[in-house]
């Protein structure tokens, strides 16, 4: 262990800061692949911990293009009931930080918990999440991001043409800056599309699983669309009725489904 100045953060028990790599998005289906942590004491030192974790499940296509970590990465690894006695050691009666963690992570940790017949005590932990920090202190409007990329102040915000003409001057003082963004239109939308890439429409309600589309809400959350349509095909009607109100693009693939045509990555 090695000793630390922490002059901006007031610790009363040990602080975890830690961040999971998953075999998806949902924190109740999904499993840990790799957990980091750096635990500093009141003290001031600090413990790290590192692990590779098998999910006992398949890790889609689309999360080792993302994270790196492929099947055969985990297939020698122990399971988290395995690490489990080293992973609570290290979690034991401290306070969470990291990034995102409030809505994913430290839910997600908590399900794994869980599956192991223990409880995580998520409850009487405190949690410092440094993304809800950032959302709450930086405005991310369109005057914020005038003053950042041009150093001018919004003049007639929600004007149009006014805003019209601080979106183009960001846009450009944007390409300045970052000399790594493609210039053309094309690749700019695909640079822009990001994490949408993961789902299959613009509303979320499908995301890509090793090319197939799963559901991402309801009572078939984590299952493939082409289960349900062979299973409850019922489910389908229910998503594509009228009274339901979802989007189109979600109705679009449903109805479809139900003919036998499935979306393609």
């Amino acid at each position: 262990m090695t000793n630390i100045t922490i002059p901006t953060i007031q610790l009363k028990r040990p602080l975890v800061v830690f961040d999971l790599e998953t075999t998806g998005l949902d924190f109740k289906y999904d499993r840990i692949i790799e957990l980091g942590a750096v635990k500093i004491f009141p003290d001031g030192t600090q413990e790290t911990l590192l692990l590779r974790v098998n999910p006992g499940m398949r890790i889609p296509a689309e999360v080792t293009a993302i994270t790196g970590i492929s099947n055969a990465d985990v297939a020698q690894a122990p399971s988290f009931e395995d690490l489990f006695p080293q992973i609570k050691a290290f979690f034991n009666d401290s306070d969470l930080a990291g990034y995102n963690i409030a809505r994913f992570d430290a839910k997600l940790l908590n399900e794994e918990y869980r599956r192991v017949g223990a409880d995580f005590e998520l409850e009487s932990r405190a949690i410092v999440d440094s993304q809800i920090i950032f959302h709450q202190k930086e405005k991310r409007d369109l005057s914020a991001a005038l003053k950042f990329y041009c150093n001018k102040d919004m003049v007639g915000a929600h004007s149009a043409q006014h805003d019209v003409d601080a979106t183009w001057a960001i846009l450009q003082a944007q390409l300045l800056r970052y000399t790594d963004l493609p210039r053309e239109v094309q690749d700019l939308h695909l640079f822009c599309r990001g994490e949408q890439d993961r789902f299959v429409d613009g509303d979320k309600k499908f995301f890509w699983r090793d090319g197939e589309a799963v559901f991402n809400f309801g009572k078939y959350k984590s299952q493939t669309l082409r289960h349900v349509a062979e299973n409850d095909p019922g489910y389908l009607e229910w998503v594509i009725s009228p009274d339901r109100h979802f989007s189109q693009d979600a109705v679009d693939i449903c109805y479809k489904a139900m003919r036998g045509e499935f979306p393609k990555k």
